[in-house]
């Protein structure tokens, strides 16, 4: 029986997961942060495998016929290349794909190969394709391609914020005093200064987002005004997926994932809802309930050309597992 080793690799951890060919679930792990952009990608590639040997003490390379790779970093086609070179160089698998882990999601939440899929966990990114194939996506660089948001976008929106309330440079808001009882700190600025000489990791700041819709619930106008935005970003990735794949009048799933938009955040939910209900309301919304790795594993099924039968096993063990 043929194999696949899926890979979702993201910005704090690396799944992994042996598929065999009829859709039973072999083995999961996980493995340190996949950063092939400050790291190298040697190092990141040294992740999954290390991710891998945990599973058994027998396992060596190739670890399965056919890897597929869907890793936070691969946002550009020569990234994707660096990244499959050197895990066929490794000889991991005797085929390799790699692909941003958008399509991961995408894959995990739809019912089938087409859609839109808009991921916000730690950043923030979009995919679209088309029933034909066709590809929409972003470079997904950050604030250099016009990106704004994913959760450690919002918590430093939700800390900017916090600042300028406290010194009077900024509108009063709740979140200064909120980010000081969250951090345990005397004020708001003893927070930032925390965060710039090291003595709070800047990850840290991914831990206002839960802050930042508790006090945006209470009617507070800047909190508020921060989670509107997030939601009009949401949906401008997705309306501009479609429209590049004339797609916006045919009905077409849209999938929400990461830890920003599985939360369901009931604020942010209903006003993504209301601007899907106004600019595209041919969409299905659709929030992802399982994780990526479900995504990577069926596009590596896909690329075995595996029967529908293991793809609903594949998806019933990671149900169960929920």
């Amino acid at each position: 029986m043929r194999t696949v080793l899926a890979v979702d690799g993201g910005n704090s951890k690396t799944d992994v997961a042996l598929v065999g060919e009829d859709g039973s679930v072999l083995a999961t792990g996980r493995g340190a942060a996949f950063e092939p952009q400050s790291a190298g990608v040697g190092v990141a590639i040294d992740v999954i495998g290390d991710a891998v040997r945990l599973l058994g003490p027998d396992l060596v390379p190739p670890f399965a016929d056919h890897v597929a790779a869907y890793v936070a970093g691969a946002d550009l086609p020569v990234e994707e290349e660096a990244i499959r070179d050197e895990i066929l160089a490794r000889e991991y698998g005797r085929d390799v794909v790699v692909g941003n882990d958008t399509f991961a999601l995408l894959r995990a939440g739809a019912s089938g190969p087409a859609g839109v899929a808009v991921v916000c966990g730690a950043g923030i990114n979009a995919v679209g394709v088309s029933p034909t194939g066709e590809v929409a996506r972003y470079p997904a660089l950050g604030r250099l391609t016009g990106d704004w948001g994913g959760g450690m976008g919002l918590g430093e929106e939700t800390l900017w914020h916090a600042v300028r309330a406290e010194d009077g440079r900024g509108p009063a808001t709740v979140l200064d005093r909120a980010v000081r009882e969250h951090f345990g700190t005397r004020t708001v600025e003893e927070a930032a200064l925390a965060i710039h000489f090291g003595d709070l990791p800047p990850f840290r700041l991914h831990e206002l987002v839960p802050v930042l819709m508790a006090v945006a619930a209470t009617g507070d106008e800047v909190a508020r005004s921060i989670v509107v935005r997030m939601a009009d970003e949401v949906t401008v990735l997705a309306v501009v997926a479609l429209r590049r794949l004339d797609l916006l009048g045919t009905p077409m799933e849209v999938v929400l994932g990461g830890g920003v938009l599985t939360a369901r955040d009931p604020l942010l939910s209903d006003l993504i809802e209301r601007r899907f209900a106004e600019q595209a309301p041919q969409a299905k919304l659709i929030v992802a309930d399982v994780p990526p790795i479900v995504g990577a594993a069926l596009l590596g099924l896909d690329a075995l050309g595996a029967a529908e039968e293991a793809k609903t096993r594949l998806r019933a063990h990671f149900h169960a597992m929920a």
